[in-house]
């Protein structure tokens, strides 16, 4: 009824942080990772990517759903957060776009939201504390009941969840534009978003996307001119099914490109080590260093876990590698180029949705990487 006065819900963190407010999407409890997203639109572009698997997610900007929900903005098949935590919803979308609302979006795919919290306090929390295991409940409103089921829910350390997002059958995505394509990938899809397909395929390039765990003689098999690594949630450490295929590749020289997860797992694979950061990285404008081009972009980030730079291997068993891009605000690693194999990766992402553009050129030189122009 309207005017009604929405159930309250319970956002409960692992170290006994608890906030109330108003229950926002679907009724239930939620269990994942809390994190905060700084950026200021693209709110459905966040809930539908597969890289937040398992996370709950808060936006650090107070209003959220003002424009609405579409059909075209959704970067993967359903919205893919654990939970999301907002400052305030929208009551209404107001978009010539919009085909609903975010209210009824959450509602409608069972994401249990929270509204009416202080997410700037939660904010300031998180980056001192850490991102950490938590709950969103709408039922279980004792703090201390839900704690007991806090405690209990897994870890991101050490999670392999790229097997749980990725399409179970192979796929393909044709190349824009009329005539034939003029290059074929092979994407794995570690939990890949829409908008890095219409990247590639606006450059000329035919896609086929294969499940996670698909070996590299499977690839191989379809002799494709490169390969792609997608994003992706989790742990990249134990996704080691992918290690040994993308090793396979490198070696027989397929020109590889790696976004996000995919650019941690080329680390991996060139003999780099990855590490969880504290609060990760969440947002629409990080500024990154290219290191080849002595330039700074503003870029669109996802991730929270990282390659070492300091493990980052000169002179491997796939020759030398080196870091393309470093991020300015915290010096974390953001780029590797392999100068002896025909392989890159960054982990940013380029296609940004949402986000700003400057990193777009990555697309062409991959498509230059595999001999098109």
């Amino acid at each position: 009824m309207a005017g009604q006065q929405p159930p309250e819900a319970l956002l409960l963190l692992e170290d006994g942080t608890a906030l109330r407010g108003e229950a926002f999407g679907a009724r239930g409890t939620a269990f994942g990772e809390v994190v905060f997203n700084t950026a200021l639109s693209g709110y459905q572009e966040v809930l539908t990517d597969p890289s937040y698997h398992r996370q709950l997610v808060a936006m650090t900007y107070p209003h959220q759903g003002n424009y609405g929900v579409n059909a075209d903005d959704a970067e993967s098949s359903r919205v893919q957060v654990a939970g999301f935590i907002v400052r305030e919803a929208s009551r209404v979308a107001s978009n010539h776009r919009a085909t609903g609302t975010l209210q009824d979006y959450l509602a409608a795919s069972g994401a249990v939201g929270i509204s009416e919290v202080d997410t700037r306090m939660l904010t300031r929390h998180l980056r001192s504390a850490g991102a950490m295991r938590a709950a969103v409940s709408t039922e279980v409103l004792d703090a201390d009941a839900l704690a007991e089921r806090v405690l209990d829910a897994p870890a991101m350390e050490g999670a392999e969840l790229a097997s749980e997002v990725s399409t179970p059958q192979p796929y393909d995505w044709p190349a824009a534009g009329a005539g034939p394509p003029r290059l074929r990938v092979v994407a794995y899809d570690f939990g890949i978003k829409r908008n890095i397909l219409r990247r590639l395929a606006a450059h000329g390039c035919a896609l086929r996307v294969v499940p996670a765990r698909t070996p590299a003689e499977d690839v191989l098999a379809l002799q494709p001119d490169g390969v792609f690594l997608s994003n992706g949630p989790g742990d990249p450490a134990p996704v080691r099914h992918a290690v040994a295929a993308i090793r396979r590749l490198l070696a027989e020289r397929v020109p590889t490109f790696g976004i996000c997860l995919g650019h941690q797992l080329l680390g991996l694979a060139v003999g780099a080590k990855t590490y969880k950061l504290g609060f990760g990285h969440r947002g629409t404008n990080q500024p990154v260093r290219n290191e080849e081009r002595r330039a700074v972009e503003i870029t669109s980030h996802n991730h929270g876990f990282a390659v070492d730079p300091d493990s980052i291997p000169d002179d491997g068993e796939f020759g030398r590698v080196s870091q393309s891009h470093v991020n300015l605000n915290d010096g974390v690693n953001e780029g590797l180029r392999c100068h002896d194999v025909p392989a890159f990766s960054v982990q940013y992402h380029p296609e940004a949705a949402p986000g700003p553009h400057d990193a777009r050129y990555l697309f062409e030189q991959f498509v230059a990487l595999m001999g098109g122009s």
